[in-house]
């Protein structure tokens, strides 16, 4: 779901604007997977393209700002030749972790392997 079908949905329904929210700051492509990876610490980009080498180099740069903007993401410049700049989580990104391994769990319990395990009647 693109973040514009997100809008478009979220603007038909009022009874779900909480789970809108969520995909309104969420809705990036790959917003979880740079989280999760600011869970680990801070990073500068160039660290944080090679951890994560499935995201081309706009991709990131537009998740990050994305994530920025809605308060998630802290990015520091520091004053070095050249400069350095270092992306880490703020308080309301850390938080996330909470939702994240939830997702983790789920994820265990109802993911592809798991799925087709119990239709196949393996446990």
């Amino acid at each position: 779901m693109t973040k514009k079908e997100a809008n478009d949905t979220c603007a038909e329904t009022s009874n779900s604007t909480g789970i809108c929210e969520v995909l309104r700051i969420l809705g990036a492509k790959w917003a979880f997977l740079v989280l999760d990876e600011l869970l680990k610490g801070p990073q500068r980009f160039n660290q944080l393209q090679r951890n994560i080498s499935i995201i081309k180099t706009q991709s990131l740069t537009d998740t990050l700002r994305h994530l920025e903007q809605n308060g998630l993401v802290r990015r520091q410049v520091f004053p070095t030749v050249p400069v350095t700049v270092e992306y880490s989580l703020t308080e309301k990104g850390s938080d996330f972790q909470i939702a994240l391994r939830e997702m983790e769990k789920w994820v265990q319990k109802w993911g592809s392997a798991q799925q087709a395990n119990n239709e196949a009647g393996v446990s």
